[in-house]
């Protein structure tokens, strides 16, 4: 074997222990724990992603990439919509770097770029869309929900049919 053909093979040889290195580091659905544990595990609630779950992987440093069947919606308080993929960095209380969650406000799709609750548990789970942070009861995330092919025109009507609260009338005070 010519020195060439050696290094080739040196090369091959330290990919194959990197790549089952990270293989090893990595969980997933087939050593047993789901990722539905893995939520608990840090703190989070199971119901936070949809029950479609295909596989899932995890790293040491928090990375993880979660694939569904298929993209899907969840109404909870607001209608949330999960894209096939979805990724993220995960530590305890708080998923960061997230995408492939949406929530539905007013007629707008808006990104869901963090999940986070409180330490101790308040009972709340806090999404951070943009500049805007909504504090949600974590009751309605505690079971793991079927996910829905596509919108349903019930949920689009009840919104744009919504009643507003009305407006207290304040009696006024006239002055001369």
């Amino acid at each position: 074997m010519d020195p060439y053909s050696k290094l080739h093979m040196g090369s091959f040889l330290l990919f194959l222990f990197f790549a089952s290195a990270l293989a090893i580091s990595s969980v997933s659905a087939s050593n047993g724990i789901t990722v539905y544990e893995i939520l608990t595990q840090y703190g989070l609630p199971r119901g936070l992603l949809p029950d479609s779950v295909k596989k899932f992987s995890h790293t040491e440093d928090g990375n993880f990439v979660v694939e569904l069947e298929k993209p899907c919606y969840i109404q909870f308080e607001n209608m949330v919509s999960y894209d096939q993929k979805i990724t993220g960095t995960i530590k305890y209380g708080s998923i960061t770097n997230l995408d492939g969650i949406k929530v539905k406000r007013f007629f707008l799709w808006l990104d869901v770029q963090e999940i986070r609750v409180d330490l101790p548990p308040s009972g709340f789970v806090y999404f951070q869309v943009g500049l805007i942070n909504k504090k949600l009861d974590a009751g309605q995330f505690q079971t793991v929900q079927s996910c829905k092919d596509g919108l349903s025109c019930q949920g689009f009507w009840k919104d744009i049919l919504k009643v507003p609260t009305p407006i207290k009338e304040v009696p006024m005070l006239l002055t001369e």
